[in-house]
């Protein structure tokens, strides 16, 4: 049960099916929901938290398919561009908005593991701004052999790490290269780390020493995005 504008627009412009969709009095004046080729039932706010579980549906839900996961092994096809793999990121907001940022560059794909991370949740989806039924998302067993799999496949591998001597801007990422960034407070786990072909570190220059992940991958996306020819 999706919720949230921008979450279900992107869904009736995307891969899932959506079946049906309820929507308060002034959510209906969304023009996107007057060419919705979907049911549309008027609903008041409390009936709208009650089908969808969240008090932060700016007025709307739909019922739709789940999420369909893309194929780890189709993301690495030659070309692939630029990929983003998360290692265990379990925050929903973090994850939804660090798609929103890849989709928004042009990354090919994101790949979450299978296990002990945030997965493509409404909530995902809310935060994400509706990006995630644009992008792919892929769930690999092993994140560490994901990226033995991306090397062979004649990708790069870099790992981003606080304490690396290697700075974000002093890469050459193209044309074919993999970020990996770590969960909240752990970040990379040793076998990620050994996995990636070099570490790399954006500068802090304030007392705070350490960006939120989503921040974090929000200046290593732009950076390498030109490098392999995102969106090209």
């Amino acid at each position: 049960m999706l919720y949230g504008r921008n979450a279900v627009r992107e869904a009736l412009r995307g891969r899932r099916t959506v079946h049906q969709i309820w929507a308060s009095r002034n959510a209906l004046r969304e023009p996107w929901l007057d060419r919705a080729k979907v049911p549309v039932t008027a609903a008041g706010a409390a009936e709208i938290e009650g089908r969808c579980g969240a008090a932060d549906h700016q007025g709307v839900c739909a019922e739709v398919s789940p999420f369909p996961y893309a194929d780890p092994a189709a993301l690495l096809e030659p070309g692939a561009g630029l990929l983003v793999a998360l290692d265990q990121v379990q925050d929903p907001q973090n994850l939804g908005a660090i798609c929103r940022t890849a989709e928004c560059a042009g990354v090919r794909g994101v790949v979450i593991p299978e296990r002990r991370s945030a997965e493509v949740t409404p909530a995902v989806c809310k935060a994400s701004a509706g990006a995630v039924e644009h992008l792919p998302v892929a769930r690999a067993r092993n994140l560490a052999e994901f990226l033995l799999s991306a090397k062979a496949a004649g990708m790069w591998c870099y790992g981003a790490d606080p304490a690396a001597q290697l700075a974000y801007d002093a890469v050459d990422y193209g044309p074919a290269a993999v970020l990996v960034l770590g969960s909240e407070g752990r970040g990379l786990r040793p076998r990620v780390r050994a996995a990636c072909d070099a570490l790399v570190a954006i500068p802090l220059r304030g007392r705070i020493q350490s960006l939120n992940v989503s921040a974090a991958a929000a200046v290593l996306i732009y950076q390498a995005s030109d490098k392999t020819g995102c969106g090209g």
